[in-house]
């Protein structure tokens, strides 16, 4: 694989047919130098909130014109893994930004917004290192038996527990962390991933279903039995669709509603 500093080649690998013949494979030039600038981002060339170099600047870097990396650019920003900055340049984003803290919780109060409302307040249930369970190891693409961090956590709005979670994390890169760690940081969740662990979350998938809640998950949401929740499971990728987070959330509706923008 070329290097962040190599000068971007003429043409994509080749890939084989049906009939096992090979056949070259193009992809557009400035496709190359999105992935050459993504090579930088997943190997922390820079990091969450940084400046990246300016485009005559990767431009003279990988030997293409200026408006080939400014098309790069533009996907990226698009993907929300950079954000331009009127008269300041390019960085790379990060959830401790204002405009994405909220990026992928799609759970919107009623009245107002999520902003208005404030921050959440987290109560951490339990954090701890056990064996990745089958189904927990195929999401995060380990082996079954691996090591996996996990985290049972409240969310609460204006003093009202609405979000019950189950966070899983790969062993390996999240070694060490702690209740301790989770309740007190006061940013976001995914920038404490960034920041401490060097882990950023770029995309996530979810599938979304109406349940009723167990006896246990009543209790913790001080909600009845008969309650309908909706019940999210989310897997967050880093760079190059490694998972990274397998989340499974219970989110009460009686006075919120979940809300995606579809374009």
């Amino acid at each position: 694989m070329p290097t962040p500093h190599s000068t971007a080649p003429e043409s994509a690998a080749t890939t084989t047919g049906s009939a096992g013949t090979s056949t070259p494979a193009f992809s557009p030039l400035y496709q190359q130098i999105k992935g050459l600038i993504l090579q930088g981002l997943e190997a922390g060339e820079w990091r969450p909130g940084e400046l990246i170099p300016s485009e005559m600047e990767l431009a003279a870097r990988f030997k293409v014109s200026q408006g080939t990396v400014r098309k790069a650019i533009d996907e990226l920003a698009s993907e929300n893994l950079v954000m331009r900055r009127q008269g300041k340049g390019t960085f790379v984003a990060t959830h401790a930004a204002q405009q994405v803290q909220y990026r992928f919780l799609k759970l919107h109060p009623d009245a107002g917004d999520l902003q208005g409302e404030g921050r959440a307040e987290r109560r951490i249930l339990d954090c701890r290192r056990l064996r990745a369970p089958a189904e927990v190891a195929r999401a995060l693409a380990l082996r079954t038996g691996d090591a996996a961090m996990h985290v049972r956590r409240i969310l609460s709005f204006a003093g009202v527990p609405t979000i019950l979670e189950d966070i899983w994390l790969p062993g390996h890169a999240f070694k060490g962390l702690t209740v301790e760690q989770m309740s007190s940081y006061q940013g976001p969740t995914y920038a404490m991933f960034e920041l401490d662990y060097g882990v950023r979350m770029v995309r996530a998938d979810e599938k979304i279903r109406a349940v009723l809640p167990d006896a246990e998950q009543a209790q913790l949401l001080n909600i009845p039995g008969s309650m309908p929740l909706l019940s999210v499971e989310r897997t967050a990728f880093t760079y190059n669709d490694v998972p990274m987070e397998l989340r499974r959330g219970l989110y009460r509706t009686d006075t919120h509603h979940y809300r995606n923008a579809l374009s």
